[in-house]
């Protein structure tokens, strides 16, 4: 092409056009510094094909979509792709380079309008951007359905129960025509019920094939043939007829059981049903049972038609859980089983303490404060009284101890121990008073003892001591009691007695004989040391175990000597005697009984008690002990570290002239108080006791004052002596609760005493009843420190033995006694010297001279 004549003007009159070598399309035009003039690089699209038809709902169609760049294009190309409603890409968007095709997926989704339309592909690269149409039509999809059966094989026996087959017609693109199915490919002697199906899709109807007993053995393929209209499909099923022979099968009823431990279950019914004629015996096998579970019988032998039963044993202490229990029956060669679903629930347990020794604990507290059950609100005589009695051959003397969950008889009981003065102990069931066992503890060709001449223990003298129970030792626990016996040549015998808690028989090396010796010139002393005579002696004092020892204190028949102050203590393993102490070796009298209460201890590891009239020696060691270790009339402390020996004692200023009176302190039983602090936070330890001259004592255990005789009128050697509080002589022991202390005198009103800074306060209130001789021995139940009830007995010899039962905070307030309700529902006969009520699990144990009272809840 030429140059035209306005460019020619241009370049003629441009100061800066030196030379035109060529003007026009496709030219180069040479600038001031020679360079060129380059086209711009560019690209297009290209779609194959450029046509799509479209099933809706159908199959999606390929599209290869590439980019061509001229003009040196090497940039990347991003393709975005619309098309009418229903019409989708998969991908909707592609990352293109020139010369590299990439595929797309055109799909037409079941909404998607029949028609022709235009899918646009827009290809956009920086400033550039392109498109392409491509042309697509969407057809409309035709209803359809298909045909399915389950299971896809099947197996029928010549003669013998059919065998279901499920077939079921399934639409696609809404078909909802009826659907005629036939079935073909039977083979001879094999028939379908119905032959014929016609079927509603998405609603499954069954065949049952069956062979008749000349059906042939083998294999065949059966087809269904499923029609609408023009429309047909099939399915085939793996048919297999097999010849019949004899058969059984083994079933079980229940084929699940819950069975709690302890209990046997209820029966298993176990049956064999003929298949085919079978005729023959079954035996049946049970195995997978757990440890210890037992089936009885283990084995059975069954005939068809004729169920025979087994039960299944669940020992008490068999772990909770889930097991499969087979049967299996064997018959020749045919083995079949049967599965029992076997659950085994733990055996319910009652949540309520041990009472194991006197008072609930080597404190002597008297205090149980997990008692869940009883309460202020329903201790009264219309929700409470006496529910039952357990009758004994002899005067209760000791108190009842108590262990929950024993197991016993492949179940659990509660368990309440009692002791009488005919030297018999009992285990009742505590709740339903059934006797468990009974053992006599009285040797052969011997008989208890008589009275002495004292009337303290009258008339026979057998068990009076509270007992005490070690539940880990031995296979099942461990009682301990120390009987009293005559033999035929009137020679009398001590024995400390063990005996299995769930048995009652003696453990071994049980009994032994208590037989001791201590060095003295007291009483009954022979070549330089006191012997113990047992004749002389009735084992009043609760038993103490303590650090693996069974320690027992011995009291004299009323105050007729010889007699001196014994404690003697035997190994609970061997029942050999490990320690030996006198506390009046060179003096006389100084017996322990403390109204029954037990010899105390601390969390150290010393013992308490207070000691009655004897000798005490006013001549003094270094370290203030009587030089001749008689300490008769005291509060006395015991190591057992070691050998036993006082450790540390308290006697009043006139401890002589009160033995002399027989006013002595050891009348009365010793507790040991929690820990308490004064109002300067100083923590002190302390003990207290009171006896017949009427005042409460309390020591401090770390010291105890020792002895004092310039201190009249009053101990000033004590932590605190409280006088004029109490009116009357104490036989009993006190209890101790929330802070609070509980005493019960003779002739006297039972009284609180506050704790206010580790001292002893005058009393806050008092019960309206007084209690006459021997005065009262107090037990509190709580809930830790809530619904405090105090209970106190009348227990004199002469006279109905009464129940109390007061507020712990306020004694003015009874809540219930057993003379309240009408016609004597809740008496239970003349009282009983020295006892206490023993509280657990929402009932009240009371000894009497017969048996024990036992008080609850009204049914």
């Amino acid at each position: 092409m030429g140059i035209s004549s306005k460019a020619l003007a241009w370049c003629w009159t441009s100061l800066l056009c030196l030379a035109l070598v060529s003007c026009g399309s496709g030219s180069h035009v040479a600038t001031g510094d020679g360079a060129g003039i380059t086209p711009a690089a560019e690209f297009s699209l290209s779609a194959m094909p450029s046509s799509l038809t479209l099933m809706a709902s159908g199959a999606g169609q390929q599209l290869s979509v590439s980019a061509a760049g001229s003009n040196s294009f090497t940039g990347t190309v991003l393709v975005a792709i619309t098309g009418p409603a229903g019409v989708t890409a998969q991908p909707a968007t592609l990352t293109l380079t020139p010369g590299a095709a990439q595929s797309v997926t055109l799909s037409a989704g079941a909404n998607a309008v029949a028609g022709s339309g235009t899918v646009t592909l827009t290809g956009t690269s920086g400033t550039l951007s392109h498109s392409i149409a491509v042309s697509e039509t969407v057809v409309a999809a035709a209803g359809d359905f298909s045909l399915t059966a389950a299971p896809s094989a099947l197996t029928v026996v010549a003669g013998g129960a059919g065998q279901t087959l499920s077939v079921n017609a399934v639409s696609t693109n809404s078909f909802a025509g009826a659907v005629s199915v036939a079935i073909t490919g039977l083979p001879a002697g094999v028939t379908a019920q119905p032959a014929t199906l016609t079927l509603t899709p998405g609603t499954p109807q069954s065949v049952s094939l069956s062979a008749n007993a000349n059906a042939v053995a083998g294999s065949s393929m059966l087809t269904l043939t499923g029609r609408s209209g023009a429309l047909s499909h099939s399915a085939t099923i793996a048919l297999t007829v097999s010849v019949s022979q004899p058969d059984y099968a083994l079933t079980l009823s229940p084929a699940s059981l819950n069975v709690v431990a302890g209990t046997t279950s209820a029966p298993v019914s176990v049956t064999v049903s003929g298949v085919n004629s079978f005729s023959g015996a079954v035996s049946v096998a049970i195995t997978g049972l757990p440890n210890g579970v037992a089936a009885n019988p283990l084995t059975l032998t069954l005939t068809p038609g004729v169920a025979q039963s087994t039960t299944l044993t669940v020992p008490l202490l068999t772990a909770a859980g889930s097991s499969t229990v087979s049967f299996t029956g064997t018959a020749g060669s045919l083995v079949h089983s049967s599965l029992l679903a076997l659950t085994v629930q733990a055996a319910p347990m009652i949540n309520a303490p041990d009472v194991t020794t006197y008072h609930f604990d080597v404190a002597r507290d008297g205090l149980n404060a997990k008692e869940t059950i009883l309460t202020p609100a329903n201790v009264n005589s219309t929700q409470f009284g006496k529910i039952g009695f357990f009758a004994v051959d002899s005067k209760v003397d000791g108190e009842p101890l108590y262990l929950a969950n024993v197991p016993i008889g492949n179940q659990y009981h509660n368990v309440l121990y009692v002791v009488t003065e005919h030297d018999s102990v009992y285990a009742f069931d505590a709740d339903s008073g059934a006797q468990i066992w009974k053992t006599s503890i009285i040797g052969s060709g011997e008989t208890t003892s008589g009275d002495h001449g004292c009337n303290q223990i009258s008339p026979e003298i057998g068990i009076t001591s509270t007992p005490v129970i070690d539940p880990g030792l031995g296979p099942n626990g461990t009682l301990f009691t120390v009987g009293m016996t005559e033999d035929s040549s009137g020679n009398y015998h001590q024995r400390l007695h063990a005996l299995d808690v769930v048995t009652g028989a003696e453990v071994s090396g049980s009994p032994t004989e208590v037989v001791a010796s201590y060095p003295g010139a007291g009483d009954n002393s022979k070549n330089g040391s006191v012997v113990f005579d047992p004749a002389q002696y009735a084992e009043r004092a609760a038993l103490l175990l303590l650090n693996g020892t069974i320690y027992t204190g011995w009291t004299s028949h009323c105050d007729y000597r010889p007699y001196t102050g014994w404690i003697i203590g035997y190994s609970e393993t061997s029942l050999q005697q490990t320690q030996v102490l006198n506390v009046t070796p060179n003096g006389n009298e100084g017996s322990i009984w403390m109204t029954g209460d037990g010899l105390g201890a601390d969390s150290s590891g010393n013992i308490y008690f207070l000691d009655a009239n004897g000798t005490f020696d006013t001549t003094f060691d270094a370290h203030g002990f009587p030089a001749n270790g008689d300490y008769g009339n005291g509060m006395i402390k015991l190591s057992t570290s070691g050998k036993l020996a006082v450790a540390d004692y308290f006697q009043t200023y006139d401890t002589n002239a009160e033995s002399a009176a027989d006013a002595d302190l050891g009348s009365g039983g010793e507790l040991i108080l929690p820990d308490q602090a004064d109002s300067n936070g100083v923590v002190h330890r302390l003990i207290v006791g009171a006896g017949k001259d009427g005042n409460i004592y309390l020591a401090d255990r770390d010291n105890m004052g020792k002895y004092n005789p310039a201190s009249n009128p009053q101990d000033n050697n004590i932590y605190q002596e409280v006088r004029g509080q109490l009116g009357g002589q104490v036989y009993s022991t006190p209890a101790y609760f929330n802070g609070t202390l509980y005493y019960g005198a003779v002739s006297d009103s039972l009284k609180a005493f506050p704790l206010t800074n580790a001292t002893l306060t005058t009393y806050s209130s008092q019960s309206s009843t007084t209690f006459p001789y021997p005065g009262t021995t107090p037990g509190i139940s709580a809930n830790g420190t809530q619904n405090g009830i105090v209970w106190a007995l009348e227990s004199s010899t002469g006279s109905a033995g009464v129940l109390h039962a007061f507020d712990a905070t306020n004694l003015a307030r009874e809540l219930y006694n057993s003379g309240q309700a009408a016609n004597g529902r809740d008496s239970f006969g003349t009282g009983n010297k020295f006892i206490t009520p023993m509280i657990v699990n929402g009932k009240v144990y009371v000894g009497t001279q017969t048996g024990v009272a036992v008080f609850g809840l009204l049914p």
